[in-house]
């Protein structure tokens, strides 16, 4: 066998596939290229037209403008609400102002007409930047509007299990600040003692250093012989006049110079629980409260913790006796009302 003849049929072969490879792959990108212009990009418009773009779609800085809310949103009509909801979507308004976003135009929408696909579909795909916007609120501790926010999610899809990821995340950062706060009182109210411990130890040291000096400068007693037998031979003088009667010492009484209104239990809020709180407490000569104690209180143990921890922080012109501060005790009342 020619073995020339068998290399040179190779040869052959190998070069008549290669032109079929190279048309194999130009129809595949031709055909790619084809699609995206002739499907694919028309169903992308056609659903940006529809919701109002997609979600994900970045916003240049400087592009949101302040919108104020709509004169009357129950007289709009679906068309009015879908187009309000999708001018919402381009500014990244998702949740928030109240009154003029997003959600609430697109769920007005299907109050108005339930099962409407695009209000349906745009809040199906929001509904994670959404939820990012929920978590900033959260972060950022403005806590009555994240609150806001994770009801309007609960609106348009209950289920989810991210409304229980913001709930729990809600809750903790609550709980942080009021540890946080109950940290700042108690720091402040050891200060609040270490300084009028230390005011009273300064107070005792200046009496006693007064009366040691006066009694340095007291004459001294006659004590000798003589003086005692002139004394003996003289007579007796008369009893004196009763001594007039002590006036009575004028007082003031303590006034109040700095309030802090007391926070409302989120629980209680939540449950829209009203009440007061009666408290008893010690307005010190530093004008300090002390000793606070609750003397009544409707409904019980409901808003104590908060009545004191505002009281704690009050502060006082002390009542006076004679010009001079003195502890008092004042009685008051506080009330919670929404």
């Amino acid at each position: 066998m020619d073995t020339r003849n068998t290399l040179h049929a190779r040869q052959r072969a190998r070069g008549a596939v290669r032109p079929v490879t190279l048309v194999a792959i130009a129809v595949i990108v031709l055909l790619a290229i084809a699609s995206w212009f002739l499907i694919i990009q028309p169903h992308q418009e056609i659903v940006l037209t529809d919701a109002g773009g997609h979600p994900s779609t970045p916003v240049m800085p400087g592009t949101v403008a302040a919108t104020p809310p709509p004169a009357n949103v129950e007289a709009m009509g679906t068309d009015q609400l879908l187009s309000e909801a999708r001018k919402a979507m381009n500014e990244q308004r998702y949740l928030a102002p109240a009154g003029n976003n997003a959600y609430e135009f697109y769920l007005k929408a299907l109050e108005r007409e339930p099962g409407n696909a695009v209000a349906t579909d745009a809040l199906r795909e929001t509904f994670p930047f959404a939820a990012s916007a929920a978590e900033q609120a959260i972060n950022a501790r403005n806590f009555n509007e994240a609150q806001r926010e994770i009801d309007l999610l609960a609106k348009a899809d209950p289920a989810n299990f991210t409304l229980t990821i913001l709930r729990s995340k809600l809750d903790a950062q609550r709980k942080l600040l009021d540890k946080e706060q109950q940290q700042a009182l108690d720091q402040e109210r050891q200060q609040q003692l270490a300084a009028q411990r230390a005011a009273e130890e300064k107070a005792a040291a200046e009496k006693a250093a007064t009366e040691a000096q006066a009694a340095a400068a007291a004459p001294k007693k006659p004590d000798d012989a003589a003086t005692r037998a002139t004394a003996a031979t003289q007579p007796s003088a008369q009893p004196s006049a009763p001594a007039a009667a002590k006036a009575e010492p004028a007082t003031t009484p303590a006034v109040l110079v700095r309030s802090v209104n007391p926070r409302y239990p989120t629980q209680a809020q939540r449950a829209r629980t009203e009440g007061y709180v009666v408290v008893s407490f010690t307005v010190t000569a530093e004008g300090r409260t002390s000793n606070i104690k609750v003397v009544d209180a409707q409904p019980r143990r409901v808003f104590d913790r908060a009545a004191t921890d505002a009281v704690e922080r009050w502060e006082f012109k002390p009542a006076t006796r004679d010009g001079q501060p003195v502890d008092s005790v004042v009685t008051n009342r506080i009330n919670f009302r929404l």
